[in-house]
């Protein structure tokens, strides 16, 4: 298969190649060195990209809905906007990765590293991210609606205005939140102003044996919550109180 003058197959050398708009359903590139290769809008349904390494790559826009990117770096990629529905994003590194609108819905994110990863309005409805790393992660406004986030690590996440109605946190570890109604964020040092709306919706979420010391959940919505066994100590409350 040739797309662009390119030699499309496994363990190809495309290595800063001009891949844009291009169309590769199905493609297998599994094992394929796509270091500085550009991907934006291309088309990548159903395909094979085992492997990869993909790292600070150009995939703005892309289709990559159902593609297999089990065990690929992607570390810093730029996926703004990024059809990920039903992809299999197992054990992939997404760490600093841009994600912001990209869409997730159905996706397998199983063992995936999101450190640090800016999931600003992602759709992440009903994905399992159990066990996932989501330290540090932006995930203001992102829908997390029926998520399962069990002993996810979600230690200093952003959560304004995230939607998590009926997601399962249970053992999940959501210490160190930011204040998204003003002020300084004292976890993170580049982030300072204010951050408009409540810190999340949690209602009928549960969060049994959650880790929630010092978490930030003041005008936060915990109607019908499940708090069983969930450590508080100093979590600063909906009302603004710390919990002792």
């Amino acid at each position: 298969m040739e797309v662009n003058g390119y030699k499309i197959e496994p363990g190809s050398d495309l290595n800063g190649a001009d891949l844009i708009g291009a169309d590769l359903r199905r493609a297998n590139l599994t094992g394929a060195n796509l270091t500085g290769a550009n991907l934006t809008r291309a088309n990548l349904t159903s395909a094979n990209l085992t492997g990869v390494s993909l790292d600070d790559e150009y995939l703005s826009g892309a289709d990559l809905e159902g593609a297999n990117l089990s065990g690929a770096n992607l570390t810093g990629a730029n996926l703004t906007s990024t059809n990920l529905t039903g992809t299999n994003l197992t054990g992939t590194n997404l760490t600093g990765a841009n994600l912001t609108g990209a869409n997730l819905t159905r996706a397998n994110l199983t063992r995936a590293n999101l450190t640090r990863a800016n999931l600003t309005s992602t759709n992440l409805t009903g994905v399992s991210l159990d066990d996932e790393y989501l330290s540090g992660a932006d995930l203001e406004g992102a829908n997390l609606s029926g998520a399962d986030l069990t002993n996810a690590n979600l230690s200093g996440a952003i959560l304004c205005r995230a939607n998590l109605t009926g997601a399962n946190l249970t053992g999940a570890n959501l210490t160190r939140g930011p204040d998204c109604l003003g002020g300084y964020s004292a976890w993170r040092d580049d982030i300072a102003g204010e951050r408009d709306g409540v810190v999340a919706d949690l209602s009928d979420a549960n969060l049994t044996n959650a880790n929630l010391r010092e978490a930030n959940l003041r005008e936060a919505n915990l109607s019908g919550v499940n708090l069983s066994g969930a450590d508080l100590e100093g979590a600063t409350m909906p009302d603004g109180t710390i919990h002792d």
